[in-house]
């Protein structure tokens, strides 16, 4: 795809968006499978409920804009899912791996943020508003996200995973 204009470069990001979120939708389920608090398990299936929603915002978007976003692979969700698959994989306590992910889940949400902030922006300046709200909810949701997952790491899954690990020293 050659990025000759703001428009080009605003449906170069919402074919990042669609497919980053399309990869969230799949591994999310492993997260919380593999999550053993049972709020961050909770968690996990909320958000993965909410990133269906995503998606489905998207098909409205490229709907609206009569464009696909569909053949683009997000090589850095991409990433982050294989960083989180690894974690998954480690020999690890309980609730280490739990904090662990935690922090996994917090960097795709970070980079869906700078994400779905970019796409706002440019769809604002395209003049595309109806889009650019849509975005806005979008992005309001992922930070609502990070901060719930801030505050059971801060509350209840840091402090476990800390306990887990003086008992087994």
């Amino acid at each position: 795809m050659k990025l000759n204009t703001l428009e080009d470069l605003f449906h170069h990001e919402l074919k990042d968006l669609y497919s980053a979120e399309n990869q969230l939708v799949k591994a999310l389920p492993k997260m919380a499978k593999a999550a053993t608090n049972p709020d961050l398990k909770a968690a996990f299936e909320e958000h993965l409920e909410q990133t269906k929603g995503h998606v489905e915002r998207l098909d409205q978007i490229a709907s609206q804009l009569e464009k696909k976003l569909t053949g683009h692979k997000c090589k850095a969700m991409e990433g982050l899912v294989e960083e989180g698959a690894e974690l998954i994989g480690e020999d690890a306590e309980d609730s280490v791996r739990d904090a662990g992910l935690i922090g996994a889940a917090q960097r795709v949400e970070h980079y869906e943020i700078a994400g779905y902030g970019t796409a706002r922006a440019l769809a604002t300046r395209l003049g595309h508003e109806d889009i650019a709200e849509l975005l806005g909810q979008t992005l309001g949701e992922e930070k609502e996200t990070d901060e719930k997952l801030t505050a059971l790491a801060e509350s209840a899954v840091n402090a476990v995973a800390e306990g887990a690990a003086r008992t087994s020293e």
